[in-house]
């Protein structure tokens, strides 16, 4: 690996942690709760706990890669050396669309919130404001965005700490069920348990993100334990709050048929619990944890395409340079940024759309690549070996296929389009599959 191209190793575990829940933006619980609770009558707690449990099988795959390639590229690199280069290639063509566009959402989702509150000021002007911000922050290097969003963070939780406290309150006070211990957030013996499936299904979107840890293989300190380690943290701790948030939601407004608008359901029960200070209080958290999510995702998508034109798989006079001061992709950074300036005229349900099938293609193959891997290295054949390596991997993998095959008819859609203009760049690349693609050679340094 040439000089110029090592990124520098900065994170911590801690460091690491904290991107992960950045990028998941933990308040999305709220965001999602009105539609989870009418799909899964009311048992959204119990479509969080199941949902945790096939992102768990996913997240041990990864950290099973990261401790084999503890290198820049995520899904990407993992598929390309433990599979085929060409399906890593498409691997990393798909979780673009994932890195791609999430930060897109983030600076839509600043514009709607802000304009509705000063209407005053346009949503472009809000979009561009903090398009500009994480621009700035990620070029200066993972280490300041890191700072930033341990800020995002602690915000977050204290937000969801008060609302918590603040719930408990309500409900002891009569509020809702009027109980605090009460069993049919998680299952209602008269619901069918497909609701939870159900709802199991839109929930698990809550969770992408968490894989966005092992794009910066690479510039943590100790990545073959931080890496695996940061994964199950990040998968465990987000999971856990958004159990708790989902069951005392509940138990304050159990009646989930009564929302004004399913969409804005959380505002009506932020409203109930801590009133008009507490729901302004809520916009204010959203526009940070907006920031933190766009920030950790432009950051991971930029090393994904890093990893790729280092690669030579896209041009990588462009893609695969490093500032020479700062040691981040800025060609990437400034590049996504301005794709990213679309949020000025494309809607959030459409580039919402787009973000589901890339991630669940990526997350199958990193199971598979686990599976490969096992058969490949001819180790460890023993029954233990075999649930580690083969069937906790494939339970994965299945879970995943099943998740993918059942997203809307949008996203299968729009997801196939990318993935055939990928496929159609890959013959090209190759010509026709003659030519074999580059792929660095990678040593560990320290």
């Amino acid at each position: 690996m040439k000089e110029n191209t090592k990124l520098a190793r900065s994170l911590s575990l801690p460091s690491v942690v904290v991107f992960g829940l950045a990028f998941m933006a933990i308040t999305t619980v709220f965001s999602t709760y009105g539609i989870a609770s009418q799909l899964s009558h009311g048992m959204v707690a119990g479509s969080y706990i199941l949902a945790l449990i096939v992102m768990l099988f996913t997240a041990y795959s990864y950290g099973q890669m990261a401790k084999e390639y503890p290198v820049a590229g995520s899904a990407y690199s993992y598929a390309q050396k433990a599979i085929n280069p060409f399906v890593g290639f498409l691997v990393g063509w798909s979780i673009l669309m994932d890195y791609l566009f999430i930060p897109m959402v983030n600076y839509l989702l600043f514009g709607i919130f802000f304009s509705a509150a000063i209407p005053e000021v346009p949503s472009q002007v809000w979009i561009i404001g903090l398009l500009i911000l994480v621009t700035f922050v990620n070029i200066k290097g993972v280490k300041l965005a890191a700072r930033a969003n341990i800020i995002v963070i602690a915000i977050s939780i204290l937000f969801i700490l008060i609302f918590c406290i603040l719930s408990i309150k309500s409900i002891l006070e009569g509020t809702g069920t009027g109980i605090i211990f009460n069993f049919e957030p998680f299952f209602n013996s008269d619901e069918s348990f497909s609701l939870i499936v159900a709802g199991a299904a839109l929930l698990c979107f809550s969770f992408l993100g968490f894989d966005s840890v092992t794009a910066f293989s690479e510039e943590t300190i100790n990545p073959k334990k931080n890496i695996p380690r940061g994964l199950i943290l990040v998968t465990l701790i987000g999971g856990f709050i958004f159990v708790v948030v989902s069951y005392l939601s509940h138990n304050v407004w159990p009646d989930y048929l009564s929302f004004s608008n399913p969409d804005s359901a959380a505002y009506e029960i932020i409203g109930l619990v801590g009133g008009n200070v507490l729901s302004t209080t809520f916009l204010v958290v959203t526009a940070f944890v907006a920031f933190g999510s766009a920030t950790a995702s432009l950051a991971s998508a930029s090393r994904v395409l890093f990893a790729m034109g280092r690669d030579g798989q896209l041009p990588e006079k462009f893609f695969g340079k490093l500032h020479t001061k700062y040691k981040t992709p800025v060609n990437n950074i400034i590049l996504i940024s301005c794709l990213s300036l679309s949020a000025l005229f494309l809607s959030l349900t459409l580039v919402a759309s787009f973000i589901n099938f890339g991630a669940f293609f990526a997350f199958t193959f990193v199971n598979i690549s686990v599976i490969v891997l096992f058969f490949r290295n001819k180790t460890d054949r023993s029954l233990k070996g075999i649930a580690l390596y083969v069937v906790i991997p494939l339970i994965g993998a299945l879970l995943d296929l099943w998740l993918l095959v059942n997203l809307d008819k949008y996203s299968l859609m729009l997801g196939i389009i990318w993935f055939v203009l990928g496929f159609i760049y890959l013959l090209f690349l190759t010509k026709g599959f003659r030519n074999r693609l580059p792929v660095i050679q990678y040593k560990e340094s320290g």
